[in-house]
This record gives C-alpha cells, sequence and structure tokens, in this order.
C-alpha cells in the first residue's frame, strides 16, 4: 500500500515491482529494496514496500 503524494488517497496494486540493492549501513551491511510503481490522479510514482538486510 502507498499514499498518492497528490490526493495522499491509499492505492493497493502497483503496475509494476522490482527489487534493488539500497546503499550501504554503518556497519556495512546492503538493503535490498523492493520498489513498487503506482498510478493515481493521472500521474505515475514510485514508493519502497520492502527493506530487508542481505
Amino acid at each position: 500500500m502507498a499514499k498518492c503524494p497528490k490526493c495522499k488517497k491509499e492505492v493497493s496494486k502497483p503496475k509494476k515491482t522490482w527489487k534493488m540493492a539500497g546503499r550501504k549501513d554503518k556497519s556495512g551491511k546492503r538493503m535490498e529494496l523492493t520498489i513498487g510503481l503506482f498510478e493515481c490522479c493521472g500521474k505515475s510514482f514510485r514508493s519502497v514496500l520492502n527493506k530487508r538486510k542481505i
């Protein structure tokens, strides 16, 4: 679930999802991010759905 930045409405179903490696934290561990592409109000926006250390 993500909030539309324009109208603040909850959008539940992403059009597309993908995983990517994020930046390292202070201890040197990387984060794996799951990002979703949502559409609302005629515009598309991204939101982080899940974070986990790898």
